[in-house]
């Protein structure tokens, strides 16, 4: 497997256990399923010191940026949701004994599962859909006050008992007008009633 350091307690624990019962080393790494070194490391250092934990887990450089720090992190970043990494890391290092820069930031940042996007922009209206409306418009330039007071709109927020396909959907007979986006989304339904 890897090195002493990277087994827990237990894993060591079951190394000495199966050792002192008179396994040999071979049988016990393939027992155990760790590499004949390892059990070798794990056994002399049990046998010469006593003990089977590592301080492995306390090498290393602390975290600049603990439980405690994500939690003001947090609130820094609820007060405004707008601020860019430079103002998020200049905000926490003012209250700080010990600032930390801008990668930190990052790294806590996604650590908390936050992530920054730039808003797409699109247009107001597509191109399909301005050509549908300019249609639309090009069929009913005639039409007379009296012609538009003949017509009722109703929009249902709820999916349409009709399932829909994914593209806009025109429907038309002589006096109902539909048109749907998706099944989920808003249907509306002009209807026309001639004199």
């Amino acid at each position: 497997m890897g090195k002493k350091g990277d087994l827990s307690n237990f894993e060591c624990g079951m190394v000495v256990g199966a050792r002192r019962t008179g396994l040999s080393i071979s049988h016990t790494a393939q027992l155990l399923g760790f590499s004949r070194k390892t059990i070798s490391r794990v056994y002399k250092e049990w046998s010469e010191k006593g003990k089977t934990s590592s301080m492995r887990q306390s090498c290393g450089r602390k975290c600049l940026v603990d439980a405690r720090s994500q939690r003001r992190m947090g609130r820094l970043i609820q007060a405004d949701r707008r601020s860019t990494l430079t103002q998020i890391t200049t905000c926490y290092n003012r209250g700080m004994q010990q600032s930390i820069c801008e990668a930190t930031t990052r790294t806590a940042l996604r650590r908390m599962d936050y992530t920054s996007r730039r808003p797409h922009r699109v247009p107001l209206i597509s191109t399909k859909n301005r050509k549908m409306r300019l249609q639309f418009a090009r069929a009913h330039q005639n039409w007379t006050v009296e012609d538009w007071k003949n017509v009722a709109c109703a929009s249902q927020a709820s999916p349409s008992p009709v399932p829909c396909k994914s593209k806009p959907l025109w429907q038309s007979d002589s006096r109902c007008l539909q048109f749907s986006e998706a099944p989920h989304m808003l249907r509306f339904t002009v209807w026309y009633t001639p004199n």
